[in-house]
This record gives C-alpha cells, sequence and structure tokens, in this order.
C-alpha cells in the first residue's frame, strides 16, 4: 500500500534522483529513501521485474516522471513494461500537458493526474504554474482521458476560484492532504477546507488524507 494514496496497492520506481521542480515543501528528503534522490537523476535497470496483475499502481511515486532531466526513453521504457502487465497504472506529474507526448506509450488503462496545492501562486516550487497544471489536467479530460486530481499541501486559497476551476476539469477523484512537513505554508481555516469539500462532494469522489487531520486538530 501506498502512504501517498491508501487506495494504491503497490508503487513502483524505475527512475531516481534529484528532481528539477525542488518543491519546498516535498516529503521525500524526510524518507529513509532521500539519499538516492540527492543525485542527478537516472534509470532504475533492476525495476524491471513481473508486476503481476490486478493491482493498482503508482509508476514513479517519488520523482516527477516529467520532470527537468528525465529522457525520454526512461519514460517510454517504463510505459512498454506497463503494458505487459494487466493493471491500472496511476501516473502523477506537475507538468500534464507532456502526458500528450506519450500518448501513444501509456498503458491501456491508466489514470493521468496532477497535484496542485491552491488557486493561487505562492512560488514555492519550479513547476509550472498551478493555472498551467489545471489547463493540462482539463485537456486530459476534454478528449476522455480518466484525470485526478490531488491538493496537497493545500494551501489558503480562494473558495469560489478555486471549486470553478476544478468543476471545469472534472477529474474522477480529487484527493485532499495537508502539509506533512510543517513548513510554515499558509494554510486555510478547517472550517473553509470544509465548506470546499462539501462543495466538490456534490459532483466529484473526494478522498481525505489522513495528514489532514493535523489542521482539524488544531482549529478544533
Amino acid at each position: 500500500m501506498s502512504n501517498m494514496y491508501q487506495w494504491i496497492n503497490q508503487t513502483w520506481n524505475t527512475i531516481r534522483g534529484k528532481c528539477g521542480y525542488e518543491c519546498g515543501y516535498c516529503y521525500v528528503p524526510n524518507t529513509r529513501a532521500r539519499k538516492l534522490y540527492e543525485k542527478e537523476p537516472e534509470l532504475i535497470e533492476t525495476a524491471f521485474k513481473p508486476l503481476g496483475s490486478g493491482k493498482i499502481i503508482f509508476v514513479c511515486s517519488m520523482i516527477d516522471i516529467f520532470g527537468p532531466s528525465i529522457q525520454d526513453y526512461w519514460i517510454q521504457k517504463t510505459m512498454e513494461h506497463c503494458r505487459k502487465y494487466d493493471n491500472l497504472y496511476l501516473f502523477q506529474s506537475k507538468n500534464p500537458i507532456q502526458f500528450f507526448r506519450f500518448a501513444n506509450d501509456l498503458p491501456k488503462r491508466n489514470i493521468l493526474a496532477t497535484t496542485i496545492e491552491t488557486n493561487r501562486d505562492y512560488k514555492n516550487t519550479k513547476a509550472p504554474s498551478v493555472h498551467q497544471r489545471m489547463k493540462g489536467l482539463k485537456l486530459l479530460s476534454e478528449v476522455g482521458q480518466t484525470t485526478m486530481l490531488t491538493i496537497e499541501p493545500i494551501m489558503d486559497f480562494d473558495l469560489k476560484e478555486f471549486l470553478e476551476m476544478i468543476r471545469i476539469i472534472k477529474p474522477y477523484k480529487v484527493n485532499i492532504g495537508a502539509d506533512s512537513k510543517k513548513s510554515s505554508l499558509p494554510e486555510p481555516t478547517w472550517e473553509k477546507i470544509q465548506v470546499f469539500i462539501e462543495e466538490l462532494e456534490k459532483s466529484m469522489q473526494v478522498n481525505l488524507k489522513p495528514n489532514l487531520n493535523r489542521l482539524k486538530v488544531i482549529r478544533e
């Protein structure tokens, strides 16, 4: 099971190394595997083992598969291996428009996802802006792709604008989580989060991550 998503059966990482997006709240530096992700990205040749079938597998959970310095060949080889096994594969990137470049390489059963933090741009990452990420996910939804949105770590937002942005995209699922590193981020009140969740649940599936409980405890 994945620590990031409780409904995932397995994580599978074929690439390791430093992520060029350098998000200030990234959880990877706090893991036991952090030393493997401090160097330049590389393909893990030993990772290409049988994956079995009937699973939900999060591919490259420790690094952005479309991040800077990731070679096309590594992505193509990873997806080629996925296609050999009948599983549902989750691919997540902060540069979701890049999924279009590899449309012919994707396994048949997949979920394409991106991560945002708010509808605002707080400039705490080198990744494409929140609005660029959301535009990429919207285009994927419009061509019939199953898309997923993760809001983590949730940061303070403009309620009406944020809800409208998400409703336009129509992701099949929205995951919401909080900052696990306690990075002194501008966080919304629990009351505001509650209203946000209630509105989203009227039209889509919402999954709350356990680390969100920290904000609930602080506010109550």
